[in-house]
């Protein structure tokens, strides 16, 4: 698998990495060995990015990639997040004491001296406005905790605020043909300040696998059943924001783009690939086979600048005026 920079960090990186929120919690029921024999399968298939937060399933996933990694002779870099313990609303939390709480606890569940990536994990807008947040995060960089930093957001003016602070060297945000606005003004200040882009969510929860239809049932436990109008935490996380009404009928009108050879699933990884200021994309499966069809995509070639009109044509028929303005 090819890589890519990841920014300023000096690390280069496979262009699909793993996301390991299903691992941990909101995804209905997963057992421990099938989050391990996930994340035991993408490093078989050579992914050497794994993203995980303290928050999936109180550490659980932390813990599982831990233990993975000690019977494993890889050495993936491991990007974890803090913050989603905190009131949302209330931006101040978002100091020294809190932050370097959450990321003892996530050393000692990634079994680390040193963080190698340590992202805000989607805190709430006024935290960006706050210099000492950032000066924390310095603070913690310099004391040996963590290795380099960054944000997990949820909107594009809160990515280009970050990058403002000169030690931010990543941002982790929502982009896949359900949501272009990234594409616009982020990817290129992005690209001119060296920031690695980290692409989660890239197939919208589901609904750009192709395999979701009015009559699929979700579990109690799964965050596509209960927060669908973002009653838990911000609805963008789920299916990307799009009414999933409007985002099955999307995926009908996409189909007809995806070569013979690919999945829907690997056709939205190529799409996003494309992107050239895309350091790494963290779909997440618990299903091996899932994880490998994953990882394929980025053999493909690229899409033709055609394919890519009609998309943007379909979201902006489509899936535009539910998102864009939003997000």
């Amino acid at each position: 698998m090819q890589r890519r920079r990841l920014g300023d960090t000096g690390w280069n990186v496979t262009e699909i990495g793993l996301g390991t929120w299903n691992v941990g919690s909101d995804w209905g029921d997963v057992s421990e060995e099938e989050g391990r024999a996930a994340i035991r399968a993408a490093l078989d298939e050579g992914v050497d990015f794994v993203d995980t937060a303290d928050v999936y399933g109180d550490g659980r996933s932390e813990r599982l990639i831990r233990e993975v990694l000690a019977e494993h002779d890889a050495e993936p870099t491991v990007a974890t997040k803090a913050g989603r313990r905190l009131d949302p609303h209330v931006a101040a939390d978002y100091d020294r004491e809190h932050i370097e709480q959450f990321v003892d606890r996530s050393r000692e569940n990634l079994g680390v001296e040193t963080l190698d990536l340590l992202q805000l994990h989607c805190p709430p807008t006024d935290a960006y406005y706050q210099p000492e947040t950032f000066d924390a995060l310095a603070d913690l960089a310099d004391a040996g905790k963590i290795d380099q930093y960054g944000v997990s957001v949820e909107r594009v003016e809160e990515a280009l605020k970050a990058i403002e602070y000169p030690g931010v060297e990543t941002i982790q945000i929502i982009f896949n043909p359900f949501r272009q606005r990234p594409a616009e003004l982020f990817f290129e200040e992005a690209k001119r300040r060296d920031i690695g882009v980290i692409v989660r969510v890239p197939l919208a929860s589901g609904l750009l696998t192709g395999k979701l239809d009015r009559d699929t049932e979700f579990a109690e436990d799964d965050h596509r059943n209960y927060n669908r109008d973002g009653d838990a935490f911000d609805v963008g996380e789920t299916f990307a924001g799009v009414p999933y009404d409007v985002g099955l009928d999307a995926v009908e009108k996409l189909r007809p783009l995806v070569p013979e050879e690919m999945t829907m699933a690997q056709f939205t990884l190529r799409w996003i690939l494309d992107h050239d200021a895309v350091s790494t994309v963290i779909p997440g499966s618990t299903d091996p086979e899932h994880v490998a069809q994953n990882v394929a995509a980025a053999g493909f070639d690229s899409l033709s600048h055609e394919t890519h009109g009609a998309v943007r044509d379909i979201y902006d028929a489509h899936v535009r005026e539910h998102v864009h303005q939003r997000w």
